[in-house]
């Protein structure tokens, strides 16, 4: 008697895709387990593509090129060596505008061998020997050609270049905006100094920028290192009528407050260049048993670890010069100490800056 008509009966296709089913989960089990397993032997070469490393089924581990420790224990050191600073020889160009790279450089470079170049930026006088559209009209001093001029010397792939920016101390940019970026006596004048100098007051904001504004423009032009000097107060003359404003309470350690934040907001700002930043000091700060200048707001420890080199000068003898770079290294082993010299008989250093 025949059955019921209709496909209720019928289950060949349903068992075989149900088999099928299976024997994919099986095999998709098997290989996730297989990744799991393997994990622990893929290795990394240098440019970061992953390998699997057999060496490691025997217990022992290879290293990055591909042969296992000699004492076979399978464990590795890693080594990470610091990079070593480099070394610079440098001679600093008389104070002006450019006019002829190759003559400045050989007229500068007849008494030694150098491989940089310091060009003064800006002088403490308050002039700027680049144009530059933050300094004020009046301190531009530039000649026909000098844009020339600077951008040979820029071009010269065979000299380091560094430019030399005085900071604080500026005649020009202090009178011409007082309120602004001047350092005032306690009367709301114009503050001079022993030396009838006037300054830039390190607190206010303006003043800042306009040094900050500066740096850059020379990192994006292609100097290699930016040397900042002056960064301080006045230390000479009557101090006690400088109007400090809004630092004077908690003197001393404002002033110094002051000058960390402006280095901090100079290194940031140069962060995105491929540029070295740098100080020039005094050897009596580097060399005196304290690390801070309660007068010019100065601190040693605090101001050598945000540059790569700290300048001074040091016509000295040989013991002299090791003192100051053992000083610095006792609070930044990553800071390099270069001495500004006038001369070099008798030098034994990595590292120097002449200067006529």
């Amino acid at each position: 008697m025949a059955g019921p008509r209709g496909y209720s009966s019928y289950h060949g296709k349903g068992s075989k895709w149900k088999i099928f089913l299976a024997v994919l989960l099986i095999l998709v089990i098997l290989g996730a387990l297989a990744v799991i397993r393997l994990q622990k032997y893929v290795v990394y070469d240098d440019s970061g593509h992953p390998h699997l490393d057999l060496s490691r089924f025997s217990g022992q581990q290879s290293d990055s090129s591909g042969s296992a420790p000699a004492d076979g224990s399978g464990d590795a050191n890693l080594t990470i060596q610091e990079p070593e600073q480099q070394s610079i020889q440098a001679v600093q160009l008389p104070t002006g505008p450019l006019t002829d790279w190759k003559a400045a450089w050989t007229a500068a470079s007849a008494n030694g061998t150098y491989d940089a170049v310091v060009y003064t930026v800006k002088d403490a006088d308050g002039f700027v020997y680049v144009d530059n559209q933050s300094a004020p009209p009046e301190a531009i001093r530039t000649v026909e050609g000098t844009g020339t001029a600077v951008g040979d010397m820029l071009k010269d792939s065979g000299v380091y270049t560094v430019a030399r920016i005085a900071c604080f101390r500026d005649p020009v940019a202090s009178s011409g905006d007082l309120e602004g970026m001047g350092l005032k006596n306690t009367g709301g004048y114009i503050f001079y100094d022993g030396n009838n100098g006037r300054w830039l007051d390190p607190a206010k904001p303006a003043a800042r920028q306009y040094l900050i504004d500066l740096a850059t423009a020379c990192a994006a032009a292609g100097f290699d290192e930016i040397l900042l000097t002056d960064v301080g107060y006045p230390t000479i003359g009557k101090l006690n009528k400088i109007d400090y404003g809004a630092v004077a309470t908690g003197m001393p350690d404002s002033l110094k407050d002051e000058l960390d934040s402006f280095l901090t907001q100079m290194k940031t700002a140069l962060a995105e260049y491929d540029v070295k930043l740098s100080i020039l000091l005094s050897s009596g700060l580097i060399a005196s048993n304290y690390d801070a200048d309660d007068t010019s707001g100065q601190s040693l420890a605090d101001i050598a670890p945000l540059v790569d080199r700290v300048y001074a000068d040091a016509d000295q003898d040989q013991g002299g010069l090791e003192l100051l770079k053992t000083k610095l290294t006792a609070v930044s082993k990553s800071t390099e100490f270069v001495p500004v010299l006038t001369g070099l008989e008798g030098l034994s250093s990595d590292s120097y800056l002449i200067v006529s």
